[in-house]
């Protein structure tokens, strides 16, 4: 006999199964921590006595085992249970942080250990990201698997919002070290969550050739599609761009202009409040042309970086972030509508692998010489080259005749869509921070 509801109790809908629900909630918590790690990341090297340039080199250091590990990420979460795969991922990430909040704490810190702690995390989320992007939707249904993406956003940009204003304010009252022993905390109760999902209904990958094999099997997805590879192309430059102008310059303008870390983290949830108010959006809304519409929503990008150059006040900064980040998450959940549209559920996570190596392969270089650059030309120059560069990348992919005529198909195919964290710019993954956030394209 059905249990009868509490007045104005409301059920989740019927495509928020269970897994889908722990995912969601795993996501969230990660993205909490990992939004504040951020932030206290960065002002750790500041705190130790680093420069820009060892800001710099400390997000290159999460940075270079993300891409040397990310093909072989995508491959073993094809082949292995990708709920075991993301737990253990989470279990790197947990120790690792939780080292380097000890050492901060302690006043032990080192450049060297932020930097050998920073690479620890990049190869836990190297696991992690491929693994899942092929698990957060598999039990929503083709049809609804725009709206059930677009509702994770919200809970993860809601935490990205929470997670940057209460990190830099957390930063600036009681210092770094508390907030990246809550990141660490974090990672081990998603880790908990993600235990906890039931994967007894999915299918069974049949056995593949071999790692090699699996590789190339993904790569000629990859480079079997235009539109694919084009916009990969294009992010593998802005996201390195953007890496350096949010990583390195930011945090280094926050603290000679704006005030410090309080109004840079208010800056970065301005970025997320704008997301989720583009991922309400994205419920209601189903672009036909999918890619046409996510690259125009790119440009905006370019705005950020713009404002430090002037620089302009803080609550400015605020605005202008916060129109960036509702037109990224438009861009961000066309983008994943179409690779779930286009790509073999059986082959998501090494493509998913591909797009993420050809997002991040440069970010080390222009996190690395952000602060070099920036002596050698100027901030504001340096600054305004990153919009310039963002500008021009996107009016290229535009040129495409795939990315401007992909449309969307109805209903569209009922196999998994890949979701993991923010499919956001570079925000979230500099300075090791690390959540569950993106760099990629999607």
């Amino acid at each position: 006999m059905p249990r009868p509801r509490r007045p104005g109790h409301r059920r989740r809908p019927a495509w928020a199964g269970r897994n889908y629900t722990l995912l969601t909630a795993a996501a969230v918590i990660t993205g909490l921590g990992g939004s504040g790690a951020l932030i206290a990341a960065a002002f750790a090297v500041l705190q130790a006595g680093g420069s820009g340039t060892d800001v710099g080199l400390v997000a290159a250091a999460r940075t270079v085992p993300l891409v040397v590990f990310v093909l072989v990420g995508g491959a073993v979460a094809d082949r292995l249970p990708r709920h075991r795969v993301m737990v253990a991922a989470n279990t790197l990430n947990c120790l690792s942080q939780a080292l380097f909040a000890v050492l901060v704490l302690s006043g032990e810190a080192r450049i060297w250990h932020m930097a050998v702690l920073a690479a620890l995390g990049g190869t836990g989320q190297a696991f992690f990201a491929p693994a899942a992007e092929g698990m957060v939707l598999a039990s929503v249904t083709g049809e609804q698997a725009g709206r059930a993406f677009a509702v994770f956003r919200i809970g993860m940009n809601g935490a990205a919002i929470g997670g940057a204003a209460l990190g830099g304010a957390l930063v600036a009252a009681v210092g770094p070290g508390w907030v990246l022993a809550v990141d660490a905390a974090a990672f081990a109760v998603a880790g908990a969550l993600r235990a906890f999902l039931d994967v007894s209904g999915m299918a069974r990958r049949a056995p593949s050739g071999g790692l090699l094999h699996d590789l190339r099997e993904g790569w000629r997805e990859v480079t079997g599609r235009r539109w694919l590879w084009a916009i990969v192309l294009q992010f593998a430059v802005v996201n390195a761009m953007i890496a350096a102008a949010e990583a390195v310059y930011g945090p280094l303008i926050a603290e000679a202009h704006l005030g410090g870390a309080g109004p840079w983290g208010a800056a970065l949830a301005a970025f997320g409040a704008g997301t989720v108010l583009g991922a309400v959006l994205m419920t209601r809304w189903k672009p036909h042309r999918l890619l046409l519409v996510g690259a125009l929503c790119v440009f905006p990008l370019a705005l950020p970086s713009a404002a430090l150059a002037v620089p302009v006040t803080a609550p400015t900064l605020s605005a202008v972030m916060f129109v960036s980040g509702l037109t990224v998450e438009v861009f961000s959940v066309t983008w994943m509508l179409a690779l779930h549209q286009e790509v073999p559920e059986e082959k998501f996570s090494r493509v998913a692998a591909y797009d993420w190596l050809g997002s991040l392969a440069l970010v080390p270089v222009a996190a690395s010489l952000a602060g070099p650059v920036a002596g050698a030309v100027g901030m504001d120059t340096a600054l305004w080259g990153v919009s310039a560069v963002v500008v021009l990348l996107t009016a290229a992919v535009l040129c495409v005749p795939e990315v401007r005529d992909l449309r969307l198909r109805t209903p569209a195919p009922a196999h998994t869509v890949a979701a993991a964290a923010p499919a956001q710019p570079m925000l979230k993954e500099p300075g090791g921070g690390g959540g569950d956030g993106r760099a990629s394209a999607s």
